[in-house]
């Protein structure tokens, strides 16, 4: 590796790493900058997941004012992303994830949705230190099933996880968006710490192409909440509904084009 593509990769981390932490995408910046320096797509994807795990490291220790009191739903919630996560990389291995290709763009799109129109909640009033309401036990088991789905979509095809789980969580939890944001951050390192496991058994990874582009992540993990807490709710939604809108389209252009 040139110091050239060091210093590319660095580059391309902080940008993911930022673009991870606020929206829930950063496989719009990371996937293609390996993909510019020639690495073949699908090493590109596993060595991109790899990478990704630091974004989560960054993240959660920059976010620990919002989760702070929160531990025992933070366990309860990675524990069912992580059991999705396998299930969902295990059915990677049964039904390719080209299978669904076509389908994955609307629920991108509808995940946006979600995140433009509860944007009046009154969880968002919320002090971040107040425990969230306690849901009956319909309410939980249905939250206990979403939540699993979709680390299993994580696991499996993944484009958009963040934006899907971030839906997922301002929809089920009673809880400011801000809070909520920071544990999507948790769940995909989570998500991205298992699925590396799994392909570090069964392909290939380019570690020297992770270590820069995960101390990049890194950084920008660890920035990106800072500036979250400064930006306003509304703002913060529309962007990255517009950005899941971008990413839709250019999912749709590829599946039907």
């Amino acid at each position: 590796m040139t110091l050239a593509i060091f210093i590319f990769l660095l580059i391309a981390g902080i940008g993911a790493g930022l673009t991870a932490t606020l929206a829930g995408l950063a496989s719009l910046v990371s996937y293609p900058a390996l993909l510019a320096i020639g690495v073949p797509p699908v090493i590109a994807n596993v060595t991109n997941t790899a990478a990704l795990v630091f974004t989560g490291v960054g993240s959660a220790v920059s976010s620990l004012p919002e989760l702070h009191g929160r531990g025992k739903f933070l366990w309860r919630l990675i524990l069912l992303v992580s059991l999705g996560s396998i299930f969902g990389s295990a059915l990677l291995l049964i039904a390719p994830a080209s299978t669904f290709e076509k389908i994955v763009p609307f629920f991108i799109i509808a995940a946006g949705l979600l995140l433009l129109f509860s944007g009046k909640l009154p969880t968002q009033e919320h002090d971040p230190n107040e425990p969230a309401r306690r849901l009956t036990f319909r309410q939980e088991a249905l939250q206990t099933i979403v939540i699993f789905v979709t680390g299993a979509y994580a696991g499996y095809f993944g484009a958009a996880a963040g934006v899907v789980m971030l839906a997922t969580l301002t929809l089920t939890v009673d809880q400011p968006f801000i809070v909520s944001n920071s544990m999507k951050n948790l769940t995909g390192f989570a998500a991205n710490g298992i699925a590396t496991v799994i392909y570090a058994f069964t392909t290939k990874i380019e570690w020297l192409m992770v270590i820069p582009l995960g101390i990049g992540l890194f950084i920008g993990g660890y920035i990106g909440p800072i500036i979250a807490r400064r930006l306003p709710v509304q703002l913060l939604r529309v962007i990255i509904a517009v950005l899941a809108f971008l990413l839709a389209a250019k999912l749709f252009a590829q599946a039907y084009f």
